[in-house]
Formats: C-alpha cells, sequence, structure tokens
C-alpha cells in the first residue's frame, strides 16, 4: 500500500485503554490545529469498535476546542442505545484534561428499502481534470509555509482534482459553488467501516471555502476553523473509486459560513450528504493564527 495512505490508516487505528476508552496520535499536516478531519475520524473509529454488525449512517460532531498536535487524544465512548434496528453512541475527544470535540453517530443493521436520490451535477470526469496539488514551483514558492503544506502537499493520502480551480492566493469573486473529485491514492481494504472512517475524515476537506467564494478573499489573511460538522452515509462507497464532491454554501454572516455537499460515486450514486458551519474572520495573518471556538471566545 502507497505510505502516504498506510499512514492515514494506522493514524486511525486507535489504542484501546479499556472497554469505551480509546487514544489516538495527530499528524501534523499544516492546519493551523490539529485537522478537524483526523478527530472526526478518529471518533469514529472510537464508537465502530464498540458497534458489531453494523454500519454508521450517520454522525453530528461539535469542534470545543483547539487540537494540540504534539499530545495525544483520548477519545471516550458512551454506549446511548442498542435497538432492534439501531445503535447510537457518543463520543467525547479529551485532551489535557478538556473536551475537543462531541460527537453522537448511529449505526444500522443491513435493510432493504425503496430509493430515490438527487441527480449527479454534469461535470468533466476526472482524467479531463489536472491534480489540485500540482502547482509551479514559483506560484508555491509565494504561498504561506503553513498553508502550502495543507492545500498542496505531495504526501496527501488523498487525491483532488477541482472541476473549476481558483487561486487561494488571489481568488476571483464567484458564485458559492464549486465541485470536485477526490480518492484515496491506492486501494483501501474492503472493509466498509474503515471506507466510511475515511470518508469523515476526507469529508472536511474543501467545504468551508465554498463559503469564501463569493467575497474573493486570500485565505492566509483569514481566521478560519470548523465549528460543527454533520454527515449521513445513504449507500455503500469506496474512497478509492473517484468520487465526486458537489459542494454549495447558502449563507455566510456574522462571522460564520455555512456549506453542504453532496457526495457521489462515479456511476452517478448519491452516497453521501455533509453539512458543515465554519468560523471566518477577516483578519490579517489569519491562516497562521487560526483557531476553533474554545475559552478565549
Amino acid at each position: 500500500m502507497d505510505r502516504r495512505l498506510a499512514g492515514l490508516i494506522e493514524l486511525l487505528d486507535l489504542e484501546r485503554l479499556e472497554k469505551d476508552l480509546f487514544r489516538g496520535v495527530s499528524r501534523d499536516i499544516g492546519s493551523p490545529q490539529v485537522f478537524g478531519g483526523q478527530v472526526l475520524g478518529q471518533a469514529l473509529v472510537a464508537a465502530s469498535r464498540t458497534v458489531e454488525d453494523r454500519l454508521v449512517h450517520s454522525l453530528h460532531a461539535y469542534f470545543l476546542r483547539r487540537g494540540d498536535v504534539n499530545a495525544p487524544i483520548v477519545y471516550q465512548v458512551e454506549r446511548s442505545r442498542d435497538g432492534g434496528s439501531f445503535t447510537s453512541r457518543r463520543v467525547v475527544a479529551i485532551q489535557h484534561g478538556q473536551p475537543i470535540l462531541t460527537m453522537s453517530s448511529s449505526f444500522q443493521a443491513p435493510e432493504e428499502g425503496s430509493e430515490h436520490q438527487a441527480a449527479m451535477p454534469d461535470v468533466p470526469p476526472p482524467e479531463d481534470l489536472s491534480d489540485s496539488t500540482d502547482l509551479p514551483a514559483e506560484v508555491l514558492a509565494r504561498v504561506p509555509e503553513k498553508m502550502r503544506r495543507f492545500f498542496f502537499a505531495e504526501d496527501r493520502p488523498f487525491e483532488f482534482r477541482h472541476v473549476r480551480p481558483f487561486d487561494y492566493r488571489k481568488p476571483e469573486k464567484r458564485e458559492p459553488v464549486k465541485q470536485v473529485w477526490f480518492r484515496a491514492v491506492d486501494r483501501v481494504p474492503d472493509d466498509q467501516a474503515l471506507q466510511r472512517c475515511l470518508l469523515a475524515y476526507v469529508s472536511d476537506h474543501q467545504l468551508l471555502d465554498a463559503a469564501n467564494l463569493p467575497h474573493g478573499q486570500p485565505w492566509f489573511e483569514l481566521q478560519m476553523a470548523s465549528i460543527d460538522h454533520a454527515l449521513w452515509i445513504h449507500r455503500e462507497l469506496r474512497v478509492d473509486d473517484w468520487l465526486l464532491y458537489a459542494i454549495d454554501s447558502p449563507s455566510r454572516s456574522s462571522s460564520r459560513g455555512f456549506s453542504r455537499g453532496s457526495i457521489f460515486s462515479r456511476d452517478g450514486r448519491l452516497v453521501a450528504s455533509v453539512a458543515q458551519e465554519g468560523l471566518i474572520r477577516e483578519r490579517p495573518g489569519g491562516w497562521q493564527g487560526t483557531r476553533p471556538p474554545g475559552s478565549s471566545d
């Protein structure tokens, strides 16, 4: 397996401390704090390891405090309910004695039923698009170092191809709509629970910048962080096949941006839906000083 993807799967492989208590470590990918998708993915792994014969179909999380990449994170699972068809879990991620994330998740036993779905947007296939990390060296040299590692790092476990690329340094003002293809850089084991944990991880990428598109503000002049995150999984999926993330932002106000996304498989199946609200403050040097709402907000 590609070392980048193997490293991410290892990152999600938590240490069990007690029956419902787990510990994970962090990886610095250039974000101003622990990447929210990492905490989401690890929290979902913790919850999943207390559930048998059921797969997660939804999660709802709040980011409470900035995560420290140099300290372990402890995940405490509460077994809220084990019903005939559905199982509910609540997870608290704890660091330095304080919660940094709370997450509720629901798992369902396999069940058949009638189906319908929204149609996938008509966009070019990923083969016709360039890798979004493929930028000229002279352009990369002008991007702040931490921002460069977060958006354009060569060791990412996922590949992204934007249908309509934009410049994070000098974005043009346009409608708050974007589509981006993504997939893992190598094949993932045939474990649907793992596939869904990896989807939770990557679903935190790409969303919030849609709320900045109508304003055209350089990212490194903004203080940005996820406040909450919701994910619904409708159908089985594979993160190592191309998935289309179709995102729009209906609102930005009171220093908060709201974005929602639909995730489609290559053959047009709607496999997941996502919604997120995030902090967006206009502040020179904001990228380096970004922190989520916490004790000082």
